[in-house]
């Protein structure tokens, strides 16, 4: 079995009396799709901010390919690869479709800001940045300002920058949200592509259940900020607990 590419240690953190997420312990490996589920309320997002770096544990540890990357912020673990998409689209809105992609491709590439420099200078950047907007079906919307996109296509574009940082984590905080039924395939296709990749390792928080089924190697149940199941999914579904608190039914089939 290969060596965890991302392990959290009793990973917990408080907000006054209140624990969110309260000493959870996994590991997760390269080749492997793990959808994260529970309840409203169960910190599912919370344990994804905690592990991209947005918020800061109260206690345990986090662990990228062996390395404890606790106390590194948000960019590093970005620059270390652990890439996050968020609930909410987190774009530059003023930029064109293409330069937000550009702009991931760029840094990716090492080419830090260079104010002194055409955009013309780096058409090896353009050319990659079309080919991850092709990925998502938006080269067409290449020169439109992302603030005029769908909320929809906003979805697609945040993916295309995710892509182009070339993460080795993905963690994806409910991709379909807000999609139509029309958009959401583009978003799951594209998924379903990382996740073809052996090397790369998706973690996946999803209400929807027939994405979690198409989809999951994996399921991670949270409730209450604990850890209550994991394991393969048709073994998952089938506990009693999981019914209960993830489908509100304590004997309904799974």
């Amino acid at each position: 079995m290969a060596a965890p590419s991302l392990e959290t240690k009793d990973l917990t953190i408080r907000f006054g009396g209140h624990v969110a997420v309260n000493s959870v312990s996994c590991a997760f490996r390269p080749g492997e799709l793990t959808a994260i589920v529970g309840p409203n309320g169960a910190g599912k997002t919370t344990w994804f901010n905690l592990v991209s770096g947005q918020l800061a544990p109260t206690s345990g540890a986090i662990f990228k390919d062996g390395r404890n990357i606790t106390r590194l912020p948000a960019s590093t673990r970005a620059g270390v690869g652990i890439g996050r998409a968020f609930q909410l689209t987190n774009l530059f809105p003023r930029l064109s479709v293409l330069e937000n992609v550009r702009l991931a491709v760029q840094a990716r590439a090492g080419d830090g800001w260079r104010p002194w420099r055409s955009v013309g200078a780096f058409p090896h950047l353009e050319k990659k940045a079309m080919a991850h907007l092709a990925t998502v079906r938006l080269e067409d919307a290449a020169h439109v300002p992302a603030a005029a996109l769908s909320h929809g296509d906003q979805r697609k574009l945040e993916v295309a920058l995710l892509a182009a940082m070339d993460p080795d984590i993905f963690m994806f905080d409910e991709p379909t949200a807000g999609m139509s039924v029309d958009e959401a395939p583009v978003i799951l296709d594209l998924i379903g592509a990382i996740k073809a990749d052996r090397s790369k390792t998706v973690l996946l928080v999803e209400h929807k259940m027939s994405v979690v089924r198409a989809l999951a190697d994996r399921i991670v149940v949270l409730n209450n900020g604990e850890l209550v199941a994991d394991g393969a999914p048709e073994n998952v579904m089938a506990l009693p607990i999981v019914r209960e608190i993830y489908l509100g039914v304590a004997d309904a089939a799974p």
